[in-house]
């Protein structure tokens, strides 16, 4: 079994910064392709940024510029650091993981953390 565990998320002004932690614990032999999701209210979840193991990323277009995603595969943990934030970033944003454990291989989601950007 997989946990993820995220924080980070809050309540900022525009133009304001936050930096999202997912930390996954468990019987984690592999983390493949790692990401951001959102999810505004009355919408769609959609990507935010996405990263795979080898370090490739690939933003949605509102964010290029001044989201980053990164990875330390030592501690299983992805990051999002989330700059200049506009109001419409407002969202719950869920950690998203590919891993393979002892004996399988699956998806996990973490539990999503709320970013509200308000003056």
């Amino acid at each position: 079994q997989v946990q993820l565990v995220e924080s980070g998320g809050g309540l900022v002004q525009p133009g304001g910064s936050l930096r999202l932690s997912c930390a996954a614990s468990g019987s984690i032999l592999s983390m493949y392709a790692t990401g951001w999701y959102r999810q505004a209210p009355g919408k769609q979840r959609e990507l935010a940024a996405i990263i795979t193991s080898g370090g490739s990323t690939n933003y949605e277009d509102s964010v290029k510029g001044r989201f980053t995603i990164s990875r330390d595969n030592t501690k299983n943990t992805v990051y999002l650091q989330m700059n200049s934030l506009k109001p419409e970033d407002t969202a719950v944003y869920y950690c998203y993981v590919d891993v393979r454990t002892i004996g399988s291989r699956g998806n996990y989601w973490g539990q999503g953390t709320q970013v509200t950007v308000s003056s």
